[in-house]
């Protein structure tokens, strides 16, 4: 240890990522199929009947975050 200095606090807390506390405004199909557990297929098919909204991106297909929420408190009769 260098003379003068003081070794690192020890904090009994784990400090948060700020980037975890914030939800995104959209996600792909991979990441929507994680967060929900609903096949892939059925992603499809509720984009198919509108009840999932997406936006292209250029070659990205992306849900946007509120509609899986939505989607999935729907389902859980909320």
């Amino acid at each position: 240890m260098i003379r003068g200095s003081h070794p690192p606090q020890q904090t009994s807390r784990p400090v948060a990522d700020p980037d975890l506390l914030l939800e995104p405004l959209t996600v792909r199909i991979a990441m929507a199929v994680k967060l929900t557990g609903i096949s892939r297929s059925r992603i499809y098919e509720l984009i198919q009947s509108g009840d999932l909204q997406v936006k292209k991106v250029g070659r990205s297909t992306l849900i946007p975050f509120a509609d899986l929420k939505r989607l999935v408190a729907s389902a859980n009769g909320e």
